[in-house]
């Protein structure tokens, strides 16, 4: 099939390329220039693993193509709709107007009998409200909505192996699930989980799911909370309890909580529309979970100044991991970045490493100051603090590393690392939520 992919960040960028490796041809459609001629150079602008040969292999097929020009898209028999939809500046509402701008652009060179796919993740009600414009100004047109499920580190796997597809279609059309069952064809094949439902019901499935992993991760950290109050252990409390398989374990690590560009928004949208709606009294728990979400990042620059002796002022702190989560360099409502910049500001001085993130939190973080490695960003240190926990660092040796530090002391802000090993080697070992000697 000939695709179009209007929007080409991380989602439309890795759904492009995805769609191109399933062997149909695609227009990726990027208003910004300079982001469109990287893409078609086979240059990646973000972090994700596996991503970079995708593109490569994709582009080399032929298959992909990337423009500026929303007149690229004309005559594509499908048009995925990927734009961002960012919280509004001083609201918890969704800022749509990428999406209602990518549609009323692309109306211009629609035709009847395409099918326009939104994939945004959007308030109840939008898909509706957009299904009129496309109808009123392409009669034959039609709009089906796909939410997308990626996960940043394993966005590729997730689009081509999905654990399940969401339609939200027209009632009693079955023309959008028949061009998107070909459009999936593959995936269908392989016998995944497959949902047709209503537009609002597919629109509510990502903010559902979201809000669900956010409470469960609040929910941990609200008991971390009563640990440190009570001298329980919360890492073996999750262990207990994750053994019965109606909670199960994932999601239960108690630590710095949640960030990113994706459940913090969202949960937020979630409550506004809710709110709009005249249902906010069934989301007023979810305010709750970004409190306990947003408190645990006070808690951890409160340890530290427990640790240090009750004064941040002077103390050299290396702060290993600065994305929201491994394997990406996304640096949006980062915990840890959060963390490090009060620390700063209460007179720490502060040495940042991460793998994938730093280009990035230079931009956007200027006054911290950064380390290519673990090892540098720790020599002289008062105090490590773990706080994005990537592979490189739960794989440290402690013996060795301890060697650069000033002061052998480590604050685990994700339950990672293995604390018998730490302390053997010397380590004066604290986490959110666990018991400590002395």
């Amino acid at each position: 099939m000939r695709i179009s992919v209007i929007g080409c960040g991380y989602l439309g960028a890795v759904h492009a390329a995805s769609m191109a490796e399933l062997g149909h041809e695609v227009v990726g459609v990027e208003v910004d220039e300079r982001k469109a001629e990287l893409l078609a150079a086979g240059k990646t602008p973000f972090y994700e693993p596996g991503f970079d040969e995708l593109l490569a292999r994709s582009l080399a097929s032929g298959r992909l193509t990337f423009s500026s020009q929303m007149s690229a898209a004309a005559g594509a028999q499908v048009h995925f709709v990927c734009v961002g939809t960012p919280q509004k500046r001083g609201e918890y509402a969704a800022d749509l107007r990428f999406v209602e701008g990518a549609v009323a652009s692309l109306v211009e060179v629609l035709q009847p009998g395409e099918l326009v796919v939104g994939k945004s993740t959007v308030p109840v009600g939008t898909a509706a409200r957009l299904a009129e414009v496309v109808m009123e100004k392409v009669p034959g047109a039609l709009l089906a909505w796909n939410p997308e499920f990626l996960r940043e580190g394993y966005a590729v796997q997730d689009t081509l192996h999905p654990d399940r597809l969401v339609y939200g279609v027209p009632a009693g059309d079955t023309r959008a699930e028949a061009l998107l069952d070909e459009v999936y064809a593959t995936i269908v094949a392989a016998a995944t989980p497959k949902v047709v439902t209503d537009y609002a019901t597919a629109e509510m499935v990502k903010t559902a799911a979201n809000s669900f992993l956010a409470t469960k991760i609040s929910f941990i950290n609200a008991m971390a909370e009563l640990c440190e109050a009570t001298g329980a252990d919360v890492k073996q409390l999750a262990d207990a309890i994750g053994h019965d398989d109606r909670i199960g374990r994932k999601f239960l690590n108690a630590g710095l909580g949640f960030g990113g560009g994706c459940l913090p928004k969202d949960i937020r949208a979630f409550m506004a529309r809710a709110g709009e709606l005249g249902a906010d009294q069934a989301l007023t728990f979810l305010r709750e979970v970004d409190n306990i979400n947003m408190r645990r990042r006070i808690r951890m620059v409160e340890l530290a100044r427990e640790v240090l002796d009750g004064s941040l002022l002077g103390k050299r702190i290396a702060v290993l991991g600065a994305a929201f989560k491994p394997e990406s360099d996304d640096i949006r409502d980062s915990p840890a970045l959060n963390v490090a910049a009060q620390l700063q500001l209460q007179g720490a001085t502060v040495v940042v490493t991460d793998p994938a993130a730093v280009e990035n939190c230079k931009a956007q973080w200027p006054q911290l100051d950064y380390a290519d490695s673990a090892e540098e960003a720790a020599r002289g240190a008062d105090a490590v603090l773990l706080l994005t926990e990537w592979k490189q660092f739960r794989s440290l040796d402690p013996a060795e590393f301890g060697k650069v530090v000033k002061q052998k002391r480590v604050l685990d802000g994700r339950n990672a690392l293995d604390r018998d090993a730490w302390e053997a080697a010397g380590w004066s070992y604290r986490a959110l939520g666990r018991r400590h000697a002395g």
